[in-house]
């Protein structure tokens, strides 16, 4: 399913019709709220996207069962990163998420947002690597327990590829205590879910950035039981009265 995925991603460029046939157009589901219905609105936005002299790079791919999550890096008339989540069912796409941003940075520690290691190991402890970022992110970044941050994160060896924080645990605690007139900068509210192929665990979330509905894909890198590295995207979530469909971002 990954590769079927990277093919497809990959057609931005050339706007070849032949990879969108993964997508099953009777029962595809879209949630991307700017994108219509259907693998026709998929091939329409394709072509258009083409006209841009598009790039796409694949960074990152991985599979949970029933879904493919990429990490995703797009030149087109800016430079975007994102994360594309796709469902399948009878081996065809059956559903699509996504969570896209301007590309920024390097950041403080000098990384960009896609640098890092690129394939999933410890294949055995999925599970255990899903339950524990679930954890982490309903109990650090949505319940607001700062204090528990070192239980969950390797201090001496976080690396962090968000464009506007450093490495280690302290810039990301900072990030969390801030605030303007009481509105804290980032308010996580809800985990909608949580995928994870080995060591690489994706959560996908809902909340508030700087005062803005906003949807958060966070992926960690888990190593011997603690967090190590963090890329990210933030996305602003349009006014429903500007949806292409009705389907809903999460």
């Amino acid at each position: 399913m990954k590769d079927l995925i990277r093919a497809l991603l990959k057609s931005i460029e050339t706007a070849d019709p032949g990879p969108i046939a993964v997508v099953n157009e009777e029962k595809y589901v879209q949630h991307n709220p700017q994108t219509q219905e259907g693998s026709e609105g998929l091939a329409t936005l394709f072509q258009r996207l083409s006209e841009t002299s598009p790039r796409v790079n694949i960074v990152r791919a991985f599979e949970d069962g029933d879904f493919v999550f990429a990490h995703t890096e797009y030149d087109f008339s800016r430079r975007n990163i994102g994360f594309e989540v796709f469902r399948f069912e009878n081996g065809r796409a059956v559903e699509h998420w996504d969570n896209i941003q301007a590309r920024l940075g390097p950041n403080q520690s000098g990384h960009s947002m896609v640098d890092g290691p690129t394939e999933a190991v410890d294949q055995e402890l999925t599970e255990n690597n899903r339950a524990f970022v679930r954890a982490f992110v309903e109990t650090v970044l949505v319940d607001g327990q700062l204090g528990q941050l070192t239980d969950y994160i390797d201090d001496g060896k976080y690396v962090e590829y968000n464009p506007r924080l450093a490495d280690g645990a302290s810039a990301l605690r900072g990030a969390f205590e801030g605030a303007d007139n009481g509105l804290r900068h980032i308010d996580y509210q809800r985990v909608h879910r949580v995928l994870a192929e080995g060591n690489f665990v994706l959560s996908i979330s809902e909340g508030e950035f700087k005062g803005t509905h906003s949807a958060f894909y966070d992926l960690f890198r888990v190593d011997r039981g603690k967090l190590v590295e963090h890329w990210d995207t933030t996305e602003k979530i349009a006014p429903q009265s500007e949806w292409k469909n009705s389907n809903g971002k999460f």
